[in-house]
Protein backbone atom coordinates (compact mmCIF):
# COMPACT_ATOMS: atom_id res chain seq x y z
CA UNK A 1 0.00 0.00 0.00
CA UNK A 2 1.42 3.40 -1.02
CA UNK A 3 0.60 6.78 0.55
CA UNK A 4 2.06 8.79 -2.30
CA UNK A 5 0.75 8.12 -5.83
CA UNK A 6 3.94 9.38 -7.44
CA UNK A 7 7.52 8.75 -6.42
CA UNK A 8 8.62 11.37 -3.91
CA UNK A 9 11.89 13.21 -4.49
CA UNK A 10 12.53 14.94 -1.18
CA UNK A 11 16.11 16.08 -0.67
CA UNK A 12 16.63 14.57 2.78
CA UNK A 13 20.42 14.60 2.56
CA UNK A 14 20.36 18.28 1.63
CA UNK A 15 19.14 19.02 5.17
CA UNK A 16 21.57 16.67 6.88
CA UNK A 17 23.79 19.39 8.35
CA UNK A 18 20.81 21.18 9.92
CA UNK A 19 19.44 17.89 11.25
CA UNK A 20 22.78 16.77 12.71
CA UNK A 21 23.28 20.18 14.33
CA UNK A 22 19.81 20.04 15.87
CA UNK A 23 20.29 16.46 17.05
CA UNK A 24 23.68 17.27 18.58
CA UNK A 25 22.19 20.19 20.48
CA UNK A 26 19.32 18.07 21.80
CA UNK A 27 21.69 15.27 22.86
CA UNK A 28 24.01 17.71 24.65
CA UNK A 29 21.02 19.17 26.51
CA UNK A 30 19.88 15.64 27.40
CA UNK A 31 23.30 14.85 28.88
CA UNK A 32 23.22 18.12 30.86
CA UNK A 33 19.77 17.27 32.24
CA UNK A 34 20.94 13.78 33.21
CA UNK A 35 24.04 15.17 34.97
CA UNK A 36 22.31 17.94 36.93
CA UNK A 37 18.78 16.55 37.35
CA UNK A 38 19.35 12.82 37.12
CA UNK A 39 16.52 10.35 36.67
CA UNK A 40 13.54 9.97 38.95
CA UNK A 41 14.01 6.24 39.49
CA UNK A 42 10.96 4.27 40.46
CA UNK A 43 10.60 1.92 43.38
CA UNK A 44 11.96 -0.93 41.24
CA UNK A 45 15.37 0.71 41.32
CA UNK A 46 15.60 2.70 44.54
CA UNK A 47 13.99 0.24 46.89
CA UNK A 48 11.41 1.34 49.46
CA UNK A 49 7.75 1.05 50.33
CA UNK A 50 4.85 1.87 48.04
CA UNK A 51 1.49 2.43 49.69
CA UNK A 52 -1.81 3.07 47.92
CA UNK A 53 -4.72 4.48 49.91
CA UNK A 54 -8.27 5.33 48.86
CA UNK A 55 -10.27 8.31 50.14
CA UNK A 56 -14.04 8.83 50.19
CA UNK A 57 -13.50 12.39 48.93
CA UNK A 58 -10.73 14.24 47.07
CA UNK A 59 -7.51 14.06 49.07
CA UNK A 60 -5.40 17.09 50.00
CA UNK A 61 -1.82 16.07 49.18
CA UNK A 62 -0.25 18.84 51.26
CA UNK A 63 -2.21 17.65 54.30
CA UNK A 64 -1.03 14.09 53.68
CA UNK A 65 2.59 15.29 53.53
CA UNK A 66 2.19 17.23 56.79
CA UNK A 67 0.77 14.19 58.58
CA UNK A 68 3.62 11.99 57.37
CA UNK A 69 6.22 14.62 58.32
CA UNK A 70 4.86 14.67 61.89
CA UNK A 71 5.28 10.88 61.98
CA UNK A 72 8.93 11.25 60.98
CA UNK A 73 8.62 10.39 57.28
CA UNK A 74 10.47 13.31 55.69
CA UNK A 75 11.76 11.78 52.43
CA UNK A 76 8.38 10.83 50.96
CA UNK A 77 6.68 11.22 47.60
CA UNK A 78 2.90 11.75 47.63
CA UNK A 79 0.85 11.97 44.44
CA UNK A 80 -2.59 11.21 43.05
CA UNK A 81 -3.04 7.87 41.32
CA UNK A 82 -5.67 7.89 38.60
CA UNK A 83 -8.22 10.05 40.48
CA UNK A 84 -8.05 12.66 43.24
CA UNK A 85 -9.48 10.10 45.67
CA UNK A 86 -6.60 7.69 45.25
CA UNK A 87 -3.16 8.52 46.63
CA UNK A 88 0.19 6.85 46.17
CA UNK A 89 2.75 7.24 48.96
CA UNK A 90 6.32 6.22 48.19
CA UNK A 91 8.90 6.36 50.95
CA UNK A 92 12.28 5.03 51.92
CA UNK A 93 11.90 2.65 54.88
CA UNK A 94 13.38 3.61 58.23
CA UNK A 95 16.72 2.06 59.11
CA UNK A 96 16.26 -1.60 59.87
CA UNK A 97 12.58 -1.46 58.88
CA UNK A 98 11.54 -3.81 56.09
CA UNK A 99 8.00 -4.68 57.13
CA UNK A 100 5.84 -2.96 54.55
CA UNK A 101 2.54 -4.04 56.14
CA UNK A 102 3.55 -2.59 59.51
CA UNK A 103 4.55 0.76 57.98
CA UNK A 104 1.38 0.80 55.87
CA UNK A 105 -0.83 0.27 58.91
CA UNK A 106 1.01 2.98 60.87
CA UNK A 107 0.55 5.48 58.03
CA UNK A 108 -3.11 4.53 57.59
CA UNK A 109 -3.73 5.02 61.31
CA UNK A 110 -2.02 8.45 61.19
CA UNK A 111 -4.05 9.54 58.18
CA UNK A 112 -7.34 8.44 59.76
CA UNK A 113 -6.82 10.41 62.95
CA UNK A 114 -9.15 13.41 63.22
CA UNK A 115 -11.04 12.63 59.99
CA UNK A 116 -14.80 12.29 59.64
CA UNK A 117 -14.33 9.91 56.71
CA UNK A 118 -12.53 6.61 56.38
CA UNK A 119 -9.40 5.92 54.38
CA UNK A 120 -8.86 2.49 52.87
CA UNK A 121 -5.49 0.79 52.52
CA UNK A 122 -5.45 -0.61 48.97
CA UNK A 123 -2.01 -2.15 48.66
CA UNK A 124 1.49 -2.18 50.13
CA UNK A 125 4.63 -3.17 48.23
CA UNK A 126 8.17 -3.43 49.56
CA UNK A 127 11.32 -3.58 47.44
CA UNK A 128 14.68 -3.98 49.15
CA UNK A 129 17.52 -1.67 48.05
CA UNK A 130 19.71 -4.60 47.03
CA UNK A 131 16.97 -5.81 44.66
CA UNK A 132 16.66 -2.35 43.14
CA UNK A 133 20.42 -2.13 42.59
CA UNK A 134 20.45 -5.54 40.89
CA UNK A 135 17.56 -4.56 38.61
CA UNK A 136 19.30 -1.32 37.63
CA UNK A 137 22.56 -3.10 36.83
CA UNK A 138 20.90 -5.88 34.83
CA UNK A 139 18.82 -3.39 32.84
CA UNK A 140 21.74 -1.25 31.70
CA UNK A 141 23.88 -4.32 30.99
CA UNK A 142 21.08 -5.67 28.78
CA UNK A 143 21.04 -2.38 26.87
CA UNK A 144 24.83 -2.52 26.41
CA UNK A 145 24.76 -6.08 25.07
CA UNK A 146 21.90 -5.16 22.75
CA UNK A 147 24.02 -2.35 21.27
CA UNK A 148 27.00 -4.69 20.78
CA UNK A 149 24.79 -7.30 19.09
CA UNK A 150 23.36 -4.64 16.77
CA UNK A 151 26.84 -3.45 15.85
CA UNK A 152 27.93 -6.98 14.91
CA UNK A 153 24.71 -7.77 13.02
CA UNK A 154 24.68 -4.64 10.88
CA UNK A 155 28.42 -4.93 10.17
CA UNK A 156 28.09 -8.46 8.81
CA UNK A 157 24.86 -7.85 6.92
CA UNK A 158 25.78 -4.52 5.34
CA UNK A 159 28.95 -2.55 6.04
CA UNK A 160 30.61 -1.24 9.17
CA UNK A 161 29.84 2.38 8.22
CA UNK A 162 26.13 1.59 8.40
CA UNK A 163 26.72 -0.19 11.72
CA UNK A 164 28.31 2.93 13.18
CA UNK A 165 25.44 5.03 11.83
CA UNK A 166 22.89 2.67 13.39
CA UNK A 167 24.60 2.78 16.79
CA UNK A 168 24.83 6.59 16.71
CA UNK A 169 21.12 6.73 15.85
CA UNK A 170 20.24 4.39 18.73
CA UNK A 171 22.33 6.38 21.21
CA UNK A 172 20.57 9.52 19.96
CA UNK A 173 17.12 7.96 20.53
CA UNK A 174 17.94 6.72 24.03
CA UNK A 175 19.44 10.07 25.07
CA UNK A 176 16.35 11.96 23.90
CA UNK A 177 14.05 9.69 25.93
CA UNK A 178 16.23 9.87 29.04
CA UNK A 179 16.63 13.63 28.67
CA UNK A 180 12.88 14.21 28.53
CA UNK A 181 12.26 11.94 31.53
CA UNK A 182 15.01 13.75 33.44
CA UNK A 183 13.78 17.26 32.54
CA UNK A 184 10.17 16.62 33.57
CA UNK A 185 11.03 14.38 36.54
CA UNK A 186 8.98 11.51 35.14
CA UNK A 187 9.30 8.23 37.00
CA UNK A 188 11.75 5.82 35.37
CA UNK A 189 10.97 2.22 36.28
CA UNK A 190 11.30 -1.21 34.71
CA UNK A 191 8.40 -0.65 32.30
CA UNK A 192 10.12 2.47 30.93
CA UNK A 193 13.39 0.54 30.53
CA UNK A 194 11.45 -2.11 28.60
CA UNK A 195 10.08 0.67 26.38
CA UNK A 196 13.61 1.97 25.73
CA UNK A 197 14.74 -1.51 24.69
CA UNK A 198 11.68 -1.79 22.42
CA UNK A 199 12.57 1.56 20.82
CA UNK A 200 16.07 0.25 20.11
CA UNK A 201 14.57 -2.68 18.19
CA UNK A 202 12.06 -0.49 16.35
CA UNK A 203 14.65 2.10 15.31
CA UNK A 204 17.07 -0.60 14.18
CA UNK A 205 14.39 -2.24 12.03
CA UNK A 206 13.71 1.08 10.28
CA UNK A 207 17.43 1.68 9.76
CA UNK A 208 17.99 -1.80 8.34
CA UNK A 209 15.16 -1.40 5.82
CA UNK A 210 16.64 1.88 4.54
CA UNK A 211 20.15 0.40 4.47
CA UNK A 212 18.89 -2.58 2.49
CA UNK A 213 17.35 -0.25 -0.10
CA UNK A 214 20.58 1.79 -0.24
CA UNK A 215 22.58 -1.35 -0.99
CA UNK A 216 20.08 -2.30 -3.69
CA UNK A 217 20.20 1.16 -5.25
CA UNK A 218 23.99 1.16 -5.34
CA UNK A 219 23.70 -1.80 -7.74
CA UNK A 220 20.84 -0.30 -9.78
CA UNK A 221 21.91 3.36 -9.99
CA UNK A 222 25.49 2.98 -11.11
CA UNK A 223 25.88 6.54 -12.37
CA UNK A 224 24.23 8.23 -9.39
CA UNK A 225 26.20 9.92 -6.63
CA UNK A 226 26.14 8.57 -3.09
CA UNK A 227 23.88 11.43 -1.95
CA UNK A 228 21.43 10.66 -4.76
CA UNK A 229 21.43 6.97 -3.87
CA UNK A 230 20.70 7.72 -0.20
CA UNK A 231 17.92 10.16 -1.08
CA UNK A 232 16.36 7.66 -3.48
CA UNK A 233 16.44 4.89 -0.88
CA UNK A 234 14.78 7.02 1.79
CA UNK A 235 12.10 8.20 -0.66
CA UNK A 236 11.47 4.61 -1.81
CA UNK A 237 10.78 3.51 1.77
CA UNK A 238 8.98 6.69 2.87
CA UNK A 239 5.43 5.34 2.49
CA UNK A 240 6.26 2.26 4.49
CA UNK A 241 7.99 4.32 7.18
CA UNK A 242 5.06 6.73 7.58
CA UNK A 243 2.44 3.98 7.65
CA UNK A 244 4.31 1.88 10.21
CA UNK A 245 5.05 4.84 12.47
CA UNK A 246 1.53 6.29 12.21
CA UNK A 247 -0.23 3.00 13.02
CA UNK A 248 2.11 2.30 15.93
CA UNK A 249 1.59 5.80 17.30
CA UNK A 250 -2.20 5.41 17.11
CA UNK A 251 -2.05 2.35 19.35
CA UNK A 252 0.37 3.99 21.79
CA UNK A 253 -1.73 7.14 22.07
CA UNK A 254 -4.73 4.96 23.00
CA UNK A 255 -2.56 3.24 25.63
CA UNK A 256 -1.43 6.63 26.95
CA UNK A 257 -4.92 8.02 27.48
CA UNK A 258 -6.89 4.84 28.24
CA UNK A 259 -4.33 2.38 29.57
CA UNK A 260 -4.29 3.70 33.10
CA UNK A 261 -1.48 5.00 35.29
CA UNK A 262 0.52 1.78 35.06
CA UNK A 263 0.99 2.21 31.28
CA UNK A 264 1.33 6.00 31.28
CA UNK A 265 5.12 6.41 31.33
CA UNK A 266 5.63 3.19 29.37
CA UNK A 267 3.49 4.41 26.47
CA UNK A 268 4.98 7.93 26.68
CA UNK A 269 8.51 6.55 26.34
CA UNK A 270 7.42 4.53 23.30
CA UNK A 271 5.69 7.53 21.71
CA UNK A 272 8.85 9.61 22.07
CA UNK A 273 10.95 6.70 20.83
CA UNK A 274 8.84 6.06 17.73
CA UNK A 275 9.02 9.73 16.71
CA UNK A 276 12.76 10.17 17.28
CA UNK A 277 13.50 6.66 15.99
CA UNK A 278 11.83 7.40 12.66
CA UNK A 279 13.68 10.71 12.48
CA UNK A 280 17.08 9.20 13.36
CA UNK A 281 16.76 6.43 10.76
CA UNK A 282 16.58 9.14 8.10
CA UNK A 283 18.66 12.00 9.45
CA UNK A 284 21.22 10.27 11.70
CA UNK A 285 22.06 6.77 10.49
CA UNK A 286 22.33 7.56 6.76
CA UNK A 287 24.23 10.89 7.11
CA UNK A 288 26.73 9.29 9.52
CA UNK A 289 27.39 6.53 6.99
CA UNK A 290 27.78 9.22 4.31
CA UNK A 291 30.29 11.18 6.38
CA UNK A 292 32.25 7.97 6.98
CA UNK A 293 32.69 7.66 3.20
CA UNK A 294 30.27 4.91 2.21
CA UNK A 295 30.06 4.45 -1.57
CA UNK A 296 29.15 1.90 -4.22
CA UNK A 297 32.58 0.23 -4.12
CA UNK A 298 31.79 -1.14 -0.66
CA UNK A 299 28.89 -3.18 -2.08
CA UNK A 300 30.40 -4.44 -5.32
CA UNK A 301 31.23 -8.12 -5.40
CA UNK A 302 34.86 -8.87 -5.96
CA UNK A 303 35.40 -10.35 -9.42
CA UNK A 304 37.54 -13.40 -9.95
CA UNK A 305 40.76 -13.04 -11.84
CA UNK A 306 40.14 -14.69 -15.28
CA UNK A 307 43.70 -16.06 -15.26
CA UNK A 308 43.03 -18.01 -12.05
CA UNK A 309 41.19 -21.29 -11.85
CA UNK A 310 40.26 -23.53 -14.79
CA UNK A 311 43.53 -25.45 -14.55
CA UNK A 312 43.97 -28.00 -17.28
Amino acid sequence: MEIFKNKTQFDFMGKRRIALGLSTTINVLSVIFLIFYGLNFGLDYTGGILIEVGYEQPADLSEVRNVLAKKGYEDVLVQHFGTTREVIIRLVPQKGENNGEKVGNEILQALNQGNNYSIELRRVEFVGPEVGEELATDGWVAMFYAAIGILIYVTFRFEYRFAVGAIVALVHDVLVILGIFSLFKLEFDLTVLAAVLAVIGYSLNDTVIIADRIRENFHKLRKATTVEVLNRAINDTLSRTIMTSALTLMVLIVFYFLGGKALHNFSLALIIGIVVGTYSSIYIASPVALYLGVNKSHFQAKRKNPNQGNLV
